[in-house]
């Protein structure tokens, strides 16, 4: 897809240190934060958009209306950024052309236990992550750019 220059599961959503990080590799004027909960969420949306890199645009839908936003197509350089990869299943599963799939942070909780190292997955999670890789889709653990980047097929 044109114009999509990452998509990334972080379940911190738009982390100072790390975004700005990935914005001196991969400048994008757009973040999209595809999750239902945030997108109804004025608060969260107001913080998101604070915590993002000055002149970056951020917003906040739900996973229908990504679908409907990324079928239109980006008009400018954007990421896609979301809390699990469950997030991102209808997306796909819509025919959105996605080449490859970021993972960051994924904290360990009731549901999750450890994939690699500090990334936790809950059973639902891995599937999907499985199922993305059965398509094509190239998922990869890499926190910032500068740090070595784990294919997932390997781990």
């Amino acid at each position: 897809m044109e114009n999509l220059l990452l998509v990334r599961v972080d379940d911190r959503l738009i982390h100072g240190q790390v975004m700005t990080a990935w914005m001196k590799t991969l400048r994008a004027d757009e973040i999209i934060v595809v999750d239902d909960r945030v997108a109804k969420d004025d608060f969260m949306l107001f913080v998101l958009q604070n915590a993002a890199p000055k002149g970056v645009k951020v917003v906040a839908l739900s996973e229908d209306d990504a679908v409907a936003k990324l079928q239109e197509g980006l008009k400018v350089p954007s990421y896609i950024l979301c809390k699990s990869p469950l997030s991102l299943r209808k997306i796909v599963d819509a025919g959105i052309d996605i080449k490859a799939v970021n993972i960051g942070g994924m904290g360990k909780n009731a549901e999750r236990t450890t994939l690699y190292k500090n990334v936790s997955a809950s059973p639902e999670e891995r599937q999907c992550i499985k199922d993305f890789q059965a398509k094509g889709i190239d998922v990869a653990i890499q926190i910032i750019p500068a740090e070595k980047r784990y294919e997932l097929k390997d781990i």
